[in-house]
């Protein structure tokens, strides 16, 4: 017997007018919960396989990933069609990562949603800093650690533990039309992105778009992300000499390329650590940003003693509504391989996150007009490896957004949140182009404590189910109404 044709039942406080949809959602609490031990292994099974989307890494891997997520969509029964895809880069004929796309239509009036995640996931770093092997699952206390255990595989897994507990509650009754796309290269900049939503337009549109792949406030208070900042990346290269020359002989006369690039970059920040590029604006949100002190960041960035914070205003405008600027990575010679030479040029990796408001090709363009006009020394200057990504601002008007949080507040036991992220998503602005109607969620598995891209990521294992229950419920209520 389907969800659908049960007769109501008493609540405890003795109202008997419950209805079907009462009854659906305790079983739909009820086949989460049991299917959250089978949930866990097969995300186990996803951590194993190391699908780094880097071009210097085995795409093979990545293969075998999106193979694997195919594998667990098809085995629930509830698609018309599942596949594993590629797109090309740009207007090049090198194809993107494979993703896996997975439709089933609408029936009877029901909206359609879509639920994205990404089964790749970033480099392991130096395995030395990490307390278990980055590839191999491990259950500590109330946390499973290993790359991708959180970011995104947890996203892939709560799509597919969703679908499952529908599939035991609904069956073939369920008439709710579902699309779900899991992207290959998300860590790597979805550079195919934009192609592939065009190449399957008709199958990815929807009603509401759920993006599991956000953070919550804590392991007990669960967040509808409203803001992402954008972000604009670019590799910046400093010259002065045609080579390098003898600091001895010429130090003190000759301008290096480090003493240019250090004057250079010192002067992206004032004192205080804020940004200084005329052109890089903050967003004025309508509403201050909750509390949160100096010990609580401290605590969550990992501060050692005696360190202060950087930057003006309230710690969480600083962190979602305002621009950053940060030097990520640096080419130059080693400290065991330096020797006593003036070097001719310094490379740098710039990395900007851009407030919500502005577009990525304006902040970019004033970054690169302040470097050009601070160049010390006449120093030459090179940028090139441009990337951006628009920030997003949610509409929280929406008939979606409500029934987002109304879902979450059920699922956790605590109001949700609406929060901003200082990370960015870009490519939630291509879904917002080419998807006006639709509706998106920004949701997602992530606590404080996860540490996605750093060593000993991990997923906390009742955030988990929460964020799985919230979904299922909220999908279960979407199965219920009518229109778009």
């Amino acid at each position: 017997m389907t969800a659908s044709q049960q007769t109501p039942v008493p609540r405890a406080d003795g109202d008997t007018t419950t209805t079907a949809q009462d009854a659906a959602e305790r079983e739909v609490r009820a086949a989460v919960e049991a299917g959250l031990p089978s949930a866990i292994a097969d995300l186990s099974q996803l951590v194993r396989i190391p699908s780094v989307s880097w071009s210097a890494f085995d795409p093979a891997n990545v293969r075998r990933s999106a193979e694997a997520v195919a594998g667990l969509l098809a085995d629930t029964g509830m698609f018309e069609s599942i596949e594993v895809k590629q797109a090309p880069i740009g207007e090049g004929d090198t194809l993107g990562q494979p993703a896996v796309l997975a439709t089933r239509a609408a029936r009877n009036g029901r909206p359609t949603v879509l639920l994205y995640a990404h089964h790749d996931v970033q480099p392991e770093g130096d395995e030395a800093n990490w307390e278990t092997p980055p590839f191999e699952p491990t259950v500590r206390g109330d946390r499973l650690y290993g790359r991708g255990a959180a970011d995104d595989k947890a996203g892939v897994m709560s799509h597919v533990a969703t679908v499952r507990a529908l599939k035991d509650v609904f069956g073939d009754d369920l008439d709710l039309g579902l699309a779900v796309f899991i992207e290959g290269e998300e860590e790597f900049g979805s550079r195919s992105f934009a192609n592939f939503l065009e190449q399957n337009k008709e199958a990815l549109a929807a009603d509401v778009i759920i993006v599991a792949d956000s953070d919550n406030v804590d392991v007990n208070t669960p967040a509808l992300t409203v803001s992402l900042r954008g972000n604009v990346t670019f590799k910046l290269t400093v010259s002065t000499l045609e080579h390098a020359s003898h600091s001895g002989m010429y130090g003190g006369a000759a301008p290096d390329a480090m003493l240019a690039t250090v004057k250079l970059l010192a002067t992206l920040h004032d004192d205080d650590g804020s940004v200084t590029v005329d052109g890089l604006t903050s967003y004025d949100a309508a509403a201050e940003p909750p509390a949160f002190d100096e010990e609580e960041l401290a605590h969550d960035a990992a501060f050692l003693p005696g360190v202060t914070s950087i930057g003006k205003g309230p710690i969480l405008s600083r962190m979602w509504s305002q621009p950053t600027i940060t030097v990520t990575g640096i080419d130059a010679p080693s400290v065991a391989n330096a020797s006593n030479t003036l070097l001719p040029s310094v490379s740098v990796r710039i990395s900007s996150r851009v407030a919500p408001g502005q577009p990525a090709r304006e902040a970019y363009e004033a970054l690169e007009r302040h470097l050009r006009a601070h160049a010390p020394f006449g120093a030459h200057l090179a940028i090139e490896d441009v990337d951006l990504g628009d920030p997003f601002l949610v509409d929280t008007a929406g008939w979606a957004a409500t029934e987002a949080k109304r879902a979450m507040t059920d699922a956790w036991g605590k109001e949700a949140v609406e929060t901003g992220i200082g990370g960015s998503i870009p490519f939630i602005a291509d879904l917002v182009r080419d998807f006006p109607q639709a509706q998106i969620l920004v949701t997602g598995v992530e606590d404080p404590d996860t540490r996605a891209h750093s060593p000993n990521e991990s997923l906390h294992l009742g955030v988990f189910k929460r964020a799985v229950l919230a979904e299922a419920l909220l999908l279960a209520r979407l199965n219920a109404r009518t229109g778009s």
